[in-house]
């Protein structure tokens, strides 16, 4: 594919980009380097301590209420994209063109696993910053769906952009110190691994139902659970540890740095994921990248960014996923066969095409459309069209 003509200037929603890394977070900077490598001009605003106009101790909703409105308006760029589900200015800025990132629509999905404070927060900001932004990616046709379910905005506003997974190749490898601590985990030849985060939407209970029906049948499977808590993880936690005290191998690792995260997932066995709900579903993703076989659930998105190459088992069955989980466990053929099925899969997820997709959106936004080459179908540049305002 020819390099898209581009010329953009753009200012990004960097309110996590100094925060720990979470998924938005990683998207955030991910996307940024590959609209740089296409040539887009990128202005980071509200960052903690970097990039333009940082926010320091201030939070990132009052600092996007209060301050990013006359940041953008002292901006040359003609264009914001916020990126964190629901962040843009309560109010269209004068001369300024708004596009908004919709990771999921979880706290209107599934209310009781995220805070009170934070459903609400979500439900009404989301529903303004719909009518402000110009355009809306959604990361999976599933968040799209449910965003045009649940809120009043036209399906030929929101554009679905799948995030990318080759940033895994980026991450160097742990350091002797890291190396160290590896070898202080003395990892068994074979072990399930789950990595995210520890809430209850996760479902890990799911997970560890199994593990305790594996080891009734006499098939004591150790179990890795690395990811920072989060909201509804102290059952989760709790129970962990009396699992532990039982005799069960799990090792809880909490947050790791991204390169001891992927040396682990790297040396797993079986990646399982059972989460309930996701709006894309980036782990399993990155294990299939790496040539993990995965295990997930057959709910929300992870059919659409998992696909087939992933075995697919019902988050409420327990049962299955120990059936699934020893299938691959005493098969060293089949673990190959998903293996091998995960990374063709996964090979297609690039950042290069998220962010060549992204242009396309933020071009629709200021009211430009492709011209092509009649004869050779590739792009040859931008023409302006009117405005779609929403």
């Amino acid at each position: 594919m020819a390099r898209m003509p581009s010329q953009l200037s753009v200012a990004l929603d960097a309110t996590l980009w100094d925060e720990p890394t979470t998924g938005i977070g990683l998207y955030t900077r991910n996307l940024a380097r590959a609209l740089e490598d296409e040539g887009v001009q990128i202005r980071r605003l509200g960052a903690r301590v970097s990039g333009d106009d940082t926010r320091g101790a201030m939070s990132a909703s009052a600092y996007v209420i209060g301050r990013l409105p006359g940041a953008l308006q002292n901006a040359e760029e003609p264009l914001y994209h916020g990126v964190c589900n629901f962040n843009l200015p309560l109010t269209r800025v004068p001369g300024k063109r708004m596009v908004l990132t919709v990771h999921d629509a979880i706290p209107v999905l599934l209310p009781d696993t995220v805070s009170i404070a934070y459903r609400w927060q979500f439900r009404l900001w989301l529903g303004r910053s719909l009518r402000v932004a110009d355009r809306v990616i959604c990361d999976s046709a599933r968040t799209k769906a449910d965003l045009i379910s649940r809120f009043d905005i036209a399906s030929e506003k929101v554009d679905v952009v799948h995030l990318g997974v080759d940033h895994v190749d980026s991450i160097p490898p742990p350091d002797a110190v890291g190396q160290t601590f590896l070898r202080t985990l003395s990892l068994p030849p074979q072990f399930v691994l789950y990595a995210g985060a520890l809430d209850v939407r996760k479902n890990i209970g799911c997970l560890l139902d199994a593990i305790e029906l594996l080891w009734s049948r006499g098939d004591k499977v150790p179990l890795t659970v690395m990811g920072q808590t989060w909201f509804g993880s102290t059952p989760v936690e709790r129970r962990i540890a009396r699992m532990q005290a039982n005799g069960f191998e799990i090792r809880m690792l909490g947050y790791q740095a991204p390169s001891i995260f992927y040396e682990l997932m790297r040396r797993a066995t079986v990646f399982v994921f059972p989460s309930r709900y996701e709006g894309f579903g980036l782990p399993p993703l990155e294990a299939m990248h790496l040539g993990v076989p995965v295990i997930t659930s057959n709910t929300g998105a992870l059919p659409e960014t998992c696909g087939d190459a992933a075995v697919q088992v019902d988050p409420d069955n327990p049962s299955a996923l120990a059936d699934a989980l020893i299938e691959l466990l005493k098969s060293p053929e089949q673990r190959a066969i998903r293996a091998e099925a995960g990374r063709r899969w996964a090979a297609r997820y690039t950042w290069k095409r998220t962010a060549r997709q992204t242009i396309e959106v933020y071009r629709s936004a200021l009211g430009q459309e492709m011209t092509r080459d009649a004869r050779t179908g590739r792009i040859t540049g931008w023409r302006s069209v009117r405005p779609k305002h929403p």
